[in-house]
């Protein structure tokens, strides 16, 4: 595997937007309870306690300094991975875990699959399965946005196998010919599942896919939190002034499996990941803050050890919640119930349950 080369396609990346100095600890801060969480979770998936979990270790510093440079008000158009953004975002932590269980908390009502969020407070769109088709959502919000005069941006967020999807091309020829303001982050991680990236594609980066389209491209070190913070504000300020949208490589990698249904050993090798694990993110970010005294070795245990509470207190919280009322199925259809749905639920309500409904 090719070591991360970060660099640039038609324009720079602008040096002078690094990360304020008094906000990196909290992007540090942001970082572990990504980490914290997504082991917890695997974990939890493998205990049985929830079904499905996508793991992103190893992606938390492109994730979360992207999530960094964005305004409140822009749309975030996620994956399936992007736990990092989300809690950086503002989501609470419970409410996550409410969906991943499924439980009564969950604002899906136990319709998605586990991992598969999404919140209209935080603008943040639910997950889909299928790869790629958030793109296309993007943009389209992007031009409704701008025809309402909201001065922001959508970002949308995908990997590298979804560049060979119909939608990324027919998403990014969309904003190249209308200018959307739309940020096209892509995270590479250098696996489209089992397919590494050189059987996937010749071009001499997933970036350069943008020229086609008119639409520039950046490559950034996506295990640099200054490198992808700079690039994803310069996109945006140049989204906001018209000049349309943005395709950013973030070069990672994934530590992990695609999913808990994967298993990496299988088609990569030990000396590959441990040449990935080198490079790890949050201690890299950890280095930085050593040497510029915002942070110790003993206010750093303290942190993942007060992390690793929290969380267990919102899992806590999470796993006491009942479960879905079975009735809500009959909920989100219409505005008022037809006179058959209002049979149907009668009828349900009236069947033997080893679960009763709890009102």
């Amino acid at each position: 595997m090719a070591e991360p080369t970060p660099s640039t396609e038609n324009e720079p990346v602008a040096v002078a937007s690094r990360i304020p100095s008094t906000d990196l600890l909290g992007v540090y801060r942001m970082m572990v309870t990504s980490r914290v969480v997504d082991e917890r979770c695997l974990t939890l998936q493998r205990q049985g306690r929830i079904g499905f979990y996508v793991p992103m270790q190893g992606q938390e510093a492109a994730q979360v300094a992207c999530a960094w440079a964005l305004s409140p008000e822009d749309w975030i158009f996620p994956a399936y991975r992007e736990l990092g953004v989300a809690l950086t975002r503002g989501i609470p932590l419970k409410l996550l875990l409410d969906q991943f269980i499924g439980n009564a908390g969950d604002a899906m009502k136990g319709r998605q699959m586990p991992n598969h969020y999404g919140y209209r407070a935080f603008r943040f769109v639910t997950a889909s399965s299928p790869v790629g088709t958030q793109i296309v959502q993007a943009v389209g919000t992007a031009m409704a946005a701008r025809r309402k005069g909201e001065p922001i941006v959508t970002v949308t967020f995908f990997g590298d196998g979804t560049t060979s999807s119909n939608d990324f091309h027919s998403g990014l020829n969309f904003a190249g010919v209308v200018q959307a303001p739309t940020i096209f982050f892509c995270q590479n991680n250098q696996w489209a599942i089992s397919l590494p990236r050189e059987k996937q594609t010749r071009s001499e980066t997933l970036a350069a896919k943008g020229v086609a389209y008119g639409v520039p491209g950046v490559v950034v070190d996506g295990t640099d939190v200054h490198a992808v913070y700079a690039a994803v504000v310069q996109a945006r300020e140049r989204a906001l002034a018209g000049g349309g949208p943005t395709l950013i490589e973030a070069q990672v990698y994934r530590l992990g499996p695609h999913s808990t249904s994967d298993d990496p050993r299988r088609y990569r090798s030990d000396a590959e990941l441990n040449q990935w694990k080198a490079k790890d993110p949050i201690a890299r970010l950890k280095s930085e803050l050593l040497a510029d005294g915002q942070l110790t070795e003993e206010a750093d245990r303290d942190l993942w050890e007060s992390t690793k509470s929290e969380v267990s207190k919102a899992l806590a919280a999470a796993e006491a919640m009942p479960p879905v009322d079975p009735r809500t199925m009959f909920d989100d259809v219409f505005a008022r119930l037809s006179p058959q749905l209002e049979e149907q639920r009668l009828s349900f309500e009236e069947l033997p349950s080893p679960n009763p409904v709890r009102t």
